[in-house]
């Protein structure tokens, strides 16, 4: 059985459009601690597995999509008092993702970049789960998302030790 939301169809539309501006800002100020991540990509010694630079901002930018559908479904299946901790997590998890693009493309702080994406990962992990208790919908549309942090992680962790003195 689905639950008809509290929201109207005129507030669910608001509410949407406000998680997306959100989701694009936190995303918009990550982008802008990696304004010089296509050049400094190059320049670092990768793994065989690593993937081409060009990669990147598709895949985000579909993720991004995918976490603001899935907050929104989160914050439109009940009342903000009883979806509020799942929604904090989700804006806890927004300000390390931004966070992550800082330590490593502008700060080329490779050992904190690693320890911030593992704290990024278990956010997401969190948000996931509480997420699942309003919409299961929800937390899948998170898991591409935490896939690809796994993998994002690991590809942190082999750049830094194949980049000791620039990271």
């Amino acid at each position: 059985m689905v639950r008809q939301s509290p929201y109207t169809k005129l507030q669910q539309c608001s509410g949407l459009l406000a998680i997306l501006l959100i989701t694009f800002l936190a995303a918009a100020l990550g982008s802008l601690g990696s304004i010089n991540a296509p050049a400094f990509y190059l320049q670092l010694e990768l793994p065989s597995w690593a993937p081409p630079g060009w990669l990147f901002g598709p895949v985000w930018t579909v993720l991004y999509t995918l976490m603001a559908l899935a907050a929104w479904l989160v914050w439109r299946s009940d009342r903000i008092a009883i979806t509020g901790r799942a929604l904090q997590l989700y804006g806890i998890q927004l300000v390390l993702n931004a966070l992550w693009s800082w330590l490593f493309f502008a700060w080329y702080l490779g050992a904190a970049a690693l320890a911030e994406i593992v704290l990024l990962w278990l956010a997401i992990l969190l948000t996931l789960l509480w997420f699942k208790r309003h919409s299961n919908l929800a937390a899948l549309l998170l898991v591409p998302y935490l896939c690809w942090v796994s993998f994002a992680t690991v590809l942190t962790w082999s750049i830094w030790q194949f980049n000791p003195t620039v990271l």
